[in-house]
């Protein structure tokens, strides 16, 4: 037993490199594993319809509905915008000529009166004595120029005769032509009491309407008042004061020469039309410390919906722009190279067409080069279009075909901004220097 060898102790093992990096992967592959479940059941759910959804409207899944409308020839009225305010075209304010008291009020406040209606009366008394001075003191003096007449014919047949000195005759003819002209000093004065006593009756001078009375019966008036018995306002017809940038003075002018030039008054809160008239006046000089020129127009006002001091929007006709070619505004988009349309081909592809504008409002543009009457554009729907894009054209659901065709809201409210006016306005018009507006996201490729 002593003679066997002592056995060796077991050896501890240890694990290779290979091993570890084994164990590394699958480490890292449960946990890519558990971090997909994870994210497929709190999101699988619903992720899948939004991408469902979109996949409906993205890039080649489909055709892009859109709005459409042909572009057409009309003819544009132009028009030169401004806020103006309404003036009566007459104020007066009615005083008393003579002083004394104010036996009588024939109006009411707020009364349409006219031309020649008495007012009011002042108490006459005094003034009618007057007159009657003046008449009996003419009588007077008629008498007197009668008797010396007559001596003056005995006088002329005596110095005839040489029966009296012709010095006598002549005295009494200058005595006759004295008393003439006291008879007409009479007459004068007849003429200016009866004049006076007119003024005791206070009449309307014009045609109008009268305001707040500033005075009541019984008071004494004097002619130097200077607040009046009461305002007379002619507000039919009544005018409008507004004014222009003096860049389009030379435009105004030209049309002016051609004949009168209508203006309308709208409303600033729909843009219905209040009241047609013409342009009366243009100011002959420009306002240096605005750069702008006043203009006057005259309107009926038969509804009475202008009021002295009312601010109005005021639209002047300058020009009608015949048989152009115009297009929705909403169709006119702005891209890197300028403004563009997408113009619909038969296939219902669409394709980018630069088109030039000269002019633009809300409702239409003028275009002057790149489309022909007849072609179809789209007017809404943007937001997926591109060059060759496959299109369904949509019909319009009310006044609100961005609903329908998937345009932005920008587009939606600028339509139905612009048919509300057009319902309101009749057919639209086109401010001068209108700059094209974009509407739509698209841009050409």
């Amino acid at each position: 037993m002593h003679g066997d060898p002592p056995k060796p102790a077991p050896a501890k093992t240890t694990p290779t490199v290979t091993g570890r990096r084994w164990g590394v992967a699958v480490a890292i592959l449960l946990m890519i594993a558990l971090a997909g479940a994870v994210y497929y059941a709190f999101s699988g759910s619903t992720g899948g319809d939004d991408q469902r959804g979109r996949g409906r409207f993205s890039r080649g899944s489909g055709p892009v509905p859109v709005l459409a409308d042909a572009a057409k020839r009309a003819d544009v009225p132009v028009y030169i915008e401004a806020v103006g305010t309404a003036r009566a075209l007459n104020i007066v304010t009615v005083r008393p000529q003579v002083d004394g008291k104010l036996i009588e009020v024939n109006f009411k406040e707020g009364q349409d009166v006219k031309k020649g209606d008495v007012l009011a009366r002042i108490d006459p008394t005094t003034y009618q004595a007057q007159l009657d001075q003046a008449v009996a003191k003419k009588a007077q003096d008629e008498a007197q120029l009668s008797n010396a007449r007559r001596d003056l014919e005995r006088y002329e047949r005596l110095a005839a005769t040489n029966s009296i000195n012709q010095q006598q005759a002549d005295t009494q003819r200058a005595l006759v032509a004295q008393l003439g002209a006291q008879v007409q000093s009479d007459q004068a004065a007849i003429d200016n009491a009866r004049a006076v006593l007119g003024y005791t009756n206070i009449v309307a001078p014009i045609d109008g309407r009268t305001g707040i009375r500033a005075v009541d019966e019984g008071n004494i008036v004097h002619s130097s008042d200077t607040s009046g018995i009461v305002v007379i306002t002619q507000i039919q017809p009544i005018s409008v004061v507004f004014n222009i940038p003096q860049q389009n003075l030379d435009q105004v002018n030209a049309a002016v020469e051609k004949g009168a030039l209508p203006v309308d008054t709208m409303r600033s809160d729909t843009g219905a039309v209040i009241d047609h008239g013409a342009l009366t006046v243009v100011d002959n000089q420009v306002d240096q410390s605005t750069g702008t020129v006043r203009l006057k127009a005259e309107l009926p006002n038969k509804q009475l919906q202008l009021w002295p001091g009312q601010f109005v929007n005021v639209r002047l006709l300058v020009d009608t722009l015949k048989q152009v070619i115009v297009v929705p505004t909403g169709a006119v988009q702005r891209g890197p190279k300028g403004t563009f349309v997408y113009v619909i081909k038969d296939d219902n592809t669409v394709a980018v067409r630069e088109v030039t504008v000269t002019r633009q409002d809300e409702l239409q543009a003028v275009i002057d080069k790149g489309l022909e009457p007849g072609e179809k554009i789209v007017t809404t729907g943007f937001v997926n279009l591109t060059e060759g894009s496959k299109i369904s054209i949509s019909a319009p659901q009310g006044d609100t075909p961005a609903a329908a065709g998937g345009g932005q809201p920008g587009e939606r409210r600028n339509g139905a901004r612009g048919q509300r006016r057009g319902n309101n306005n009749g057919a639209p018009g086109i401010a001068p220097g209108g700059a094209p507006n974009s509407n739509g996201g698209g841009t050409p490729q």
